[in-house]
């Protein structure tokens, strides 16, 4: 049995990635991970494919090997695997939650890496993994401090397993995109401390960019000209111009 499983199912960017990986050659069903049930049952009248929802939190114990469990029990080739789960927050570090941090880093790190090396053992040549970055990964960002380096850590990581497991025929790709209209700007309290904001791109978009660069077996998806100009300017620039630049662009001292 050939499945795709995709992380953070529910909405946003990874709802887009359950919509593709329907249409993905080759896949019997498609297991969907997220905390809410529901929307991941709702996922299945929008499908062609059987959807096998799996109702898990990533960041808390004990999930990851309740996957494992489930991928000992069915035994199936896992074609494709994206790693959509994610959260983060905006604002000073002084004043943040720090327990709320720290599950922005067990989901959008841990729980990752734990998913990708769970899945290997079903994966042979031929099959994918996706994680979703973020251009936050490029560069530190002020008052996006743990959510910025928590994405960081995904695109090393991205890059030097898809190294490892190149020779085994497994691809892995990271999605880096930019600013995106989803849930996740709510939670993060986006419009209390952002101020600016060039240019806003949809899911759908990210998604359709991503499975043309996965077709093309690119290592790293980025949507759209300015922010892939973006990426290039701020590898040749001083990482304190770039952080000035940030932080006067969002009128912050």
């Amino acid at each position: 049995m050939n499945i795709a499983v995709v992380t953070g199912a529910s909405s946003g960017i990874g709802k887009e990635f359950v919509f593709r990986a329907d249409k993905f050659e080759g896949i019997d069903q498609i297991w969907v991970i997220a905390r809410r049930k529901e929307r991941l049952t709702e996922l299945a009248q929008s499908c062609t494919r059987q959807i096998v929802p799996v109702a898990l939190d990533l960041a808390a114990d004990g999930s990851v090997e309740k996957y494992e469990a489930l991928l000992a029990a069915e035994k199936p080739c896992i074609r494709l695997l994206i790693n959509a789960a994610g959260c983060g927050y905006f604002g000073p570090f002084s004043e943040c939650d720090i327990k709320a941090q720290e599950n922005c880093l067990k989901l959008n790190t841990i729980a990752l890496v734990a998913m990708c090396r769970a899945s290997l053992p079903y994966m042979e040549a031929g099959c994918s993994i996706i994680n979703v970055g973020s251009n936050s990964a490029w560069q530190p960002v002020p008052y996006q401090s743990v959510y910025g380096a928590s994405k960081a850590a995904v695109l090393s990581f991205s890059r030097a397993i898809g190294r490892e497991l190149k020779p085994k025929g497994i691809h892995v790709m990271c999605v880096c995109p930019g600013w995106i209209k989803t849930e996740f700007q709510a939670v993060a309290e986006h419009d209390r401390y952002i101020k600016y904001v060039d240019r806003w791109y949809g899911p759908d978009e990210v998604a359709d960019q991503a499975m043309k660069d996965l077709a093309a077996k690119k290592t790293v998806s980025i949507l759209g000209a300015p922010v892939r100009r973006q990426v290039k300017l701020v590898k040749h620039l001083p990482v304190d111009m770039v952080m000035n630049i940030w932080c006067k662009q969002q009128g912050i001292e």
